[in-house]
């Protein structure tokens, strides 16, 4: 295993702890899916760098990469959404 894919792998579990810490951390649903965005993007794009470090560029490679870049806009409609549901609600979270 190269030091360039080690470093990626721990990348992506120091992204997950400092997400889990943060939306414990955090106090309002608003802020909460702040970490969920970075989780998406920080974790998910050093997992496809991680299978291109590993594969180079064979099908599964890009496989990682379509899933990752499919779940990008997925996951920013899924958030407005929620932020939408939350503030048509009026909920006071504080």
């Amino acid at each position: 295993m190269t030091i360039a894919l080690e470093v990626t792998l721990v990348a992506v579990v120091l992204a997950a702890w400092l997400s889990t810490a943060a939306y414990f951390r955090l106090r309002t649903p608003f802020a909460r899916i702040h970490v969920i965005t970075f989780t998406n993007v920080v974790a998910g794009g050093m997992t496809t760098l991680a299978a291109f470090l590993t594969s180079g560029a064979a099908p599964g490679s890009f496989k990682v990469a379509f899933i990752w870049l499919a779940t990008l806009p997925i996951g920013a409609v899924l958030s407005h959404a929620t932020g939408r549901a939350l503030h048509v609600r009026e909920v006071d979270f504080k």
